[in-house]
């Protein structure tokens, strides 16, 4: 048993031992059928605290030689797998964290020195009887270790994409880096299984995006793998009975990464809110403003009306197949977009080909981040935002239409009102405080008019729906006569609470809102 060969299963005790752990290996089936196929090599990436480094240490105590884990794993889901005992603690397992390595050296390459070197005393204390030809080559080291035990190695490498982090523009030393894991893993006999972790999938870098034989599991791309991303929602409900917590609440909070269609919760923020008993922004929190300023500044055409729009509630398409698995190549908003998925601040739907903010509490840091950079009405809007909320629940309906003008302005491109949805748009932004009190929807245009906001009072909310209709070069009147004609939606049918009917009209010739306001109880 060593540090990195075989090491203990201590890592995945301690999840196991934690006051939450919620079982995720079911992965271990889905590892064990790829072993030794053509198919057995995996880089799984997703964003930080999405348990990435528990996966890695679950994956290590199962197979690794170095530690009986049967008692471990025996109440566990996999003991039910036909494959549990032919795996179990039957490979010599290499369990590297390539964040240990990054730093030893000024150069990448000095960095990878340390590391051979730590591996090779490792592999000469556990095979010194082993007659290797060249104890300073791993790679020939792993050979005849292989060639004389007959047991095969699994290499877990997390955080793999550290270099690309640390060393964003050094690009001989990310040809050096993935030369050094190209050689150690592809082709290689004595390889049974190579599973990589990290944020960013495999990098794009001309010839040298030659791991070509890793599949690449991400968050644009989920494949079989989706369910052990994050907890699912299942999992998250079981957890709400437990800790007496409001699913509604947690769903909104934490909820809305579409990975192919299966809805993946934030597994850090969950277990935070569970232990702490409040809902809060958890996950952002361990994270600098700066990490989403740094992108969403990026002067790409585009970008930043699509950014509003995503903050508004919309989602935009995107191209991701441009992205080239870095921090710093972007030649395009779709590639921003992109990388923002991988980041964990937006999500993929894979039928729509669309992105969106998954979750309120990624919504309050985009928000916050638009306050803080100061986007001019964007920003303005946000801030009015409460305002005006207080406003349309006291039917002051000048203040409303002054609130509204104060947040709109002809010379930003997104508040233009150039069609529909835009009008749209800007007023759900300007309504963006109402979220935490309402669940919002938006209706797409009709052939009579433009769309609907409509707000729903969430649980325990003592406060009236509001149907908004938003009219164009009509008078606010209008709006009110065709809510009453449509006799509201199918979103707001079953509520038996008083409504707030509620029409802002946009004079574009005399560029001002008007807004009536009618209440009706039921």
């Amino acid at each position: 048993m060593g540090i990195y060969l075989n090491p203990d299963n201590m890592g995945f005790q301690q999840a196991i031992n934690s006051e939450i752990y919620v079982d995720k290996t079911g992965l271990i089936k889905v590892t064990n059928s790829i072993i030794y196929t053509e198919q057995k090599y995996i880089c799984v990436s997703r964003p930080r605290r999405f348990g990435k480094s528990m996966a890695a240490n679950m994956l290590a105590a199962y197979y690794g030689r170095g530690v009986d884990s049967r008692e471990m794993f025996s109440e566990l889901k996999i003991s039910g797998a036909e494959s549990f005992e032919k795996h179990l603690n039957k490979y010599n397992v290499i369990r590297v964290n390539m964040t240990d390595f990054s730093k030893k050296s000024e150069t990448v390459q000095g960095s990878i020195d340390y590391l051979c070197k730590r591996l090779l005393h490792e592999l000469k204390k556990e095979f010194s009887d082993v007659d290797c030809f060249d104890w300073n080559d791993p790679v020939s080291v792993l050979n005849d270790v292989y060639a004389e035990t007959k047991i095969p190695f699994i290499f877990i490498i997390d955080e793999w994409d550290c270099i690309f982090r640390e060393r964003q523009n050094d690009t001989e030393a990310q040809r050096i880096y993935l030369d050094f894991l190209r050689n150690l893993l592809k082709d290689q006999t004595y390889v049974a299984l190579a599973y990589m972790t990290g944020i960013l999938p495999i990098k794009k870098y001309g010839v040298h995006s030659a791991l070509n034989m890793f599949t690449e599991i991400s968050m644009t791309n989920p494949e079989k793998y989706a369910e052990f991303t994050g907890f699912t929602e299942s999992e998250v409900k079981a957890l709400c009975e437990r800790y007496d917590m409001s699913f509604e609440e947690t769903r909104r909070w934490y909820d809305g990464y579409d990975l192919d269609g299966i809805s993946i919760y934030n597994p850090r923020s969950v277990v935070m809110s569970m232990l702490g008993g409040h809902f809060y922004n958890y996950w952002t929190s361990t994270e600098t403003f700066e990490a989403l300023t740094v992108y969403i500044k990026m002067n790409f055409d585009g970008l930043r009306d699509d950014i509003v729009r995503l903050v508004s509630g919309e989602s935009c398409r995107v191209d991701i197949t441009t992205f080239t698995n870095d921090m710093v190549t972007f030649n395009s908003k779709d590639d921003v977009l992109t990388l923002l998925v991988h980041l964990g601040y937006l999500t993929y739907n894979i039928a729509g080909k669309k992105v969106s903010v998954p979750n309120f509490e990624i919504a309050e840091q985009f928000a916050s981040t638009i306050r803080q950079l100061d986007w001019g009405e964007v920003a303005k809007s946000l801030k009015v935002s409460e305002e005006l909320l207080n406003a349309t629940l006291a039917c002051k309906s000048d203040k409303v239409a002054a609130l509204i003008q104060q947040s709109h302005m002809e010379d930003t491109s997104i508040l233009k009102y150039n069609d529909e949805n835009s009008l749209a748009c800007v007023i759900s932004l300007a309504y963006y405080s109402a979220r935490e009190k309402y669940e919002m929807w938006r209706e797409l245009p009709t052939g009579e008019g433009f769309a609907d906001l409509v707000f729903l009072p969430r649980k325990n909310v003592d406060l009236p729906a509001l149907v908004v209709e938003l009219k164009k070069d009509k008078s606010a009147d209008t709006a009110i006569e065709q809510i009453k004609r449509r006799q509201y939606t199918e979103k707001i049918k079953d509520y038996s609470g008083d409504i707030l009917l509620v029409g802002i009209s946009y004079d574009s010739k005399e560029k001002k809102h008007s807004c009536v306001i009618e209440k009706i109880s039921k």
